[in-house]
């Protein structure tokens, strides 16, 4: 899939990549293993941060999809 060489347009995807999953098993971990009485406030503030995680997993992944340029194979 990431056959070629690879640009900086990767590399920036890679890192926002990695640092959006990092974010959304957090907040997402957090989530799950909450106290009770603390659950109120996690349910209010982290849906948004998970919901925008993903988003930028979407897009670090299409920025490491398009910054491999091709190899000719002659």
């Amino acid at each position: 899939m990431f056959e070629g060489e690879r640009t900086w347009v990767f590399w920036v995807g890679l890192f926002v990549f990695a640092q959006a999953c990092i974010v959304a098993f957090s907040s997402s971990w957090l989530l799950a293993v909450a106290e009770p009485y603390n659950q109120k406030f996690f349910v209010r503030f982290l849906p948004p941060c998970i919901f925008s995680a993903v988003v930028f997993i979407i897009i670090g992944f299409y920025m490491m999809r398009t910054g491999v340029k091709k190899q000719n194979k002659t």
